[in-house]
């Protein structure tokens, strides 16, 4: 008898560890609720998935707020990309929220052939997961990122239409298979930022030129071929208003052309800045490698800046808030 409610109460025990530790291993961690920035990871599809997070000095719960998701490039962080563009500051001036995911070994998998470790389900599930702890305005919900962060972005636009209401891809296009394959399922404005002397994401299309097996070789189109697919998607007017913008810093080599392709279904459109001289850089930003490598950062307009404020008159309604 002794024997046997000793084997009893061990098969109890071990249940009970068992139970502990799937338990562990599919909860997600808390979403911090306080303003500041902090570091934390969600559990999704059986992998801690991490990402940096920046809740401004007005947030106030009792009232909704923009959330403005911004992805690294190749080789980068989330917290890296918080310091290479500033956009903290400007939430904590404007009132949003800002999200900077990370990607799995530094890279997204943006092209759409690669479904193992599925990107845009982590980044629907994260903005899931924020929701319920942050007072989300979920029809103001935007994404931009910096080269395979902006391909990224095409893909979440593309994907995520129900639930992201504009991308601001910067130093990216689209791939060929994204420009071939993709079909969003609503319009959705789109702003892109590109250097004309990108020599990593050339202008013209081509190749992406980096030494990384992850997208070497993988084939892009142009920067007009990217704006006309968006022009075609969302319906806008076909003949662009073309302005040119102060040149503010003359001796950072660089020129802005603005274009605005508007009148779209649901009041969406699609602009292009054009850095004249711009290299593969954050206009604004710092010059995180030599511009021999990189090319010229523009100085006359701050990027973050030029999204959010392209963010804020988006009237789209997304339909994730009905």
């Amino acid at each position: 008898m002794l024997n046997r409610k000793f084997i009893i109460l061990l098969a109890f025990l071990l249940f009970l560890n068992l139970n502990c530790r799937r338990a562990d291993t599919d909860s997600t961690s808390t979403v911090p609720v306080n303003s500041g920035s902090y570091n934390s990871s969600v559990r999704y599809d059986g992998m801690d998935r991490t990402y940096y997070i920046h809740i401004p000095t007005s947030y106030d719960k009792s009232r909704s707020f923009p959330l403005v998701i911004l992805l690294h490039g190749l080789g980068g962080t989330g917290e890296g990309m918080s310091k290479l563009t500033g956009f903290d500051k400007l939430a904590d001036k404007e009132g949003f929220i800002v999200i900077y995911p990370d990607g799995r070994n530094r890279f997204w998998k943006c092209d759409g052939r690669i479904k193992k470790n599925d990107d845009v389900g982590f980044i629907s599930f994260l903005i899931d997961e924020v929701s319920k702890s942050l007072n989300i305005d979920k029809k103001r919900i935007y994404a931009t990122g910096m080269s395979n962060g902006g391909f990224m972005c095409i893909y979440l636009a593309c994907e995520l239409s129900d639930k992201i209401s504009a991308i601001a891809p910067v130093v990216a296009t689209m791939t060929e298979y994204q420009y071939n394959n993709f079909s969003p399922k609503k319009p959705v404005s789109v702003l892109i930022i590109n250097g004309t002397e990108d020599k990593i994401v050339p202008w013209n299309g081509g190749e992406i030129n980096v030494s990384s097996n992850l997208l070497k070789g993988v084939g892009i189109v142009s920067t007009y071929d990217a704006v006309k697919f968006w022009v075609f998607h969302n319906q806008c007017a076909t003949t662009p208003v073309v302005t040119r913008l102060e040149d503010k810093s003359t001796q950072d080599g660089t020129k802005v052309r603005r274009e605005v392709y508007s009148g779209g279904k649901d009041s969406t459109e699609v602009i292009l800045y054009a850095i004249e001289g711009g290299g593969h850089t954050w206009p604004g930003g710092l010059q995180y490698l030599p511009d021999d490598r990189v090319g010229k950062v523009c100085q006359d307009i701050n990027a973050c800046e030029v999204i959010w404020e392209f963010f804020k008159k988006v009237n789209y309604q997304s339909p994730m808030a009905n």
